[in-house]
Parts: C-alpha cells; structure tokens; sequence
C-alpha cells in the first residue's frame, strides 16, 4: 500500500468524491454568493436515499442492475431536500446580511443530521452498503477495487455532462450570466429564481452519485458522514477556485492526493514519524488549505465570478 502508484490511484478515486461534492458548494456560491454548510447532510440524505431504494428491491438483485435505481433514488432524495432548502431556507434570507444564511444553513445542517438519526431505521449504527463481489482490478501498477469501478466512471461522465450543459444550454448560458449580473440577467428575462434553484438541484444530484461512490467505496453510510466530507468538499472549492466548477474537480483530486501521499509517506520522512498514518489525514488535508489560501488566496484556478457584496 506504500507503492507511489497505489498511493495515487487512493488519492484520485477519494478526490473525486470530494470534487462530487464540492460542485454543489461552488454552483451555488458562483450564483448566490451563499456557502450552504448544509450540503455535506444532502450528501449524506442522498447516500441513505440509495440504500433505501435498495433494500427496497426482491432478495437476490444483481447490485449492477440496482446501480441505475439507487442512483435516481439517492438524487431524488438530495434534490427534494436541496430545493426545499433553497425555497424556504434560503431565498426569504436572500436580501438579509450574509450571516443570517450562515447560520440558518448551520442550522439546516444539524436539522437534517438528527432527523435521519431520529427517523431511519438503526441510523445510530453504521450501516452496511452493498457491494460488488469481485477481484481488483491492476492497473498502472495500482490495484482498483470493483466497488471504485463507479467514483471512476460517475466522475468524469458527471463533469462532462456538466460541462456540456453550462456551456451549450439555454438554462447554462443563464447560470452564468446570473453569476456574473443577476440584476442584469433578471432584466434581460432571465427568471433567476428558476437559475438559483436549478443550481442546488444540480449541485445536489452530484452529492447523491457521491454518496453512492462513498458508500461503495467505504461499504457503509452514517448519518454522521455529511459532516466530515462536506468540510473535506469546501477545501476543495477554496483550493480550486470557489465559484469555478472546473476548479471545484481539480481542487477535490489535489486533496484527495495529497491527503493519500501524506497519509502513506509522512511517516517515512525522519523525524516526521509521528505525524504518519491514517490518523493525521484532516490535519494535511486542512494544512494544505491553509498553504494554498496563504499563497493563492484565490484558489488554483482563481475566481470567475466578481463579489457582489
């Protein structure tokens, strides 16, 4: 597990969550200037939205035929709860100072935690994901899990989807110019209230097929989780550029590599022993946002959109 390329190969697949998630901060924060801390909890909404839908389906389905369902379940669950945020969390606050949405989304966010605690079944436990049965698969000389067969394939399909429709739709041609002027766009007939929660709900989907990866990945989702890699994904958004959704990806695989190689090298490095192995994971990661933001305060990709404060 020392080898470098395994060492990468770990890195990529956990960046790539991060970067999943960390979208969603970067979408809505390019569009509303507001960094909704409570998306981690609709990454997590989404996770248990999938195991739902599966132990939904007849004892004996194939877990690849169960993919496709537990991946509209998981995004039907994080959208509904991300609009509904944004229809009655968030848009009244829309003209108030930018700490009342602060701290209703730290609100919406522990709201969420326990009522998944409360109402799921078992949801104080960990619970068991599905998962694929299979050998690893070498590639490059690192060997990939057929449960990280998915972060693989879902991340770069995500983001060219993404990418393609920001760039050649009508409704992403209107995301950025509302990003840019939403008092212009809104008198060119641009409906940005359609935009802004159009917004959350792609930002919420890609925290769901997220989740999905996560729990595959980990074989087991807690109410808990959304904690922890929400905080993970908004690293990620800084390191990347916050409002550059490209960025968003790019700052979610720089940590997820860098969080991989100190985790398995800094204990080799003399006089470094102690700050080696798993257990000091958060702290490089949170230290690498600290060096980024002191050398480039705007990310690696810098920031697209003006601030409008």
């Amino acid at each position: 597990m020392h080898e470098l390329p395994q060492q990468l190969a770990n890195g990529l697949i956990l960046g790539a969550m991060y970067g999943l998630i960390a979208i969603g901060y970067t979408m809505v924060y390019g569009i509303v200037q507001l960094i909704n801390f409570a998306h981690g909890e609709i990454f997590m909404v989404g996770g248990f939205g999938a195991l739902t839908v599966f132990l939904w389906l007849p004892e004996g389905f194939s877990l690849l035929t169960a993919i496709p369902l537990m991946i509209v379940g998981g995004v039907i669950c994080s959208v509904a709860v991300g609009t509904a945020a944004e229809r009655f969390a968030y848009r009244p606050l829309r003209g108030a100072p930018r700490l009342a949405p602060l701290i209703t989304a730290i609100g919406l966010s522990i709201a969420l935690q326990q009522a998944v605690w409360k109402w799921y079944p078992d949801a104080t436990k960990d619970r068991s994901f599905p998962q694929f049965s299979g050998d690893s698969i070498s590639f490059l000389g690192a060997d990939i899990k057929a449960n990280d067969l998915f972060t693989i394939i879902a991340a770069p399909i995500c983001m060219i989807l993404l990418g393609l429709f920001v760039s050649r739709t009508r409704a992403g041609r209107g995301m950025q110019a509302t990003s840019q002027d939403p008092d212009t766009a809104k008198l060119m007939g641009i409906n940005t209230d359609r935009i802004i929660v159009m917004a959350f709900a792609i930002g919420a989907a890609f925290a769901a097929v997220a989740a999905i990866a996560y729990g595959l990945h980990n074989g087991q989702v807690s109410f808990r989780m959304g904690f922890i890699m929400g905080l993970k994904a908004f690293t990620a958004a800084v390191l990347g550029g916050i409002g550059n959704i490209y960025g968003a990806m790019l700052g979610g695989l720089v940590l997820g590599v860098a969080e991989a190689l100190a985790t398995g090298y800094m204990g080799d490095v003399p006089g470094m022993e102690l700050f080696g192995g798993g257990g000091w994971k958060d702290v490089w990661a949170f230290a690498l946002l600290i060096i980024v933001l002191l050398v480039r305060p705007q990310g690696l990709l810098g920031e697209r959109v003006a601030d409008r404060a």
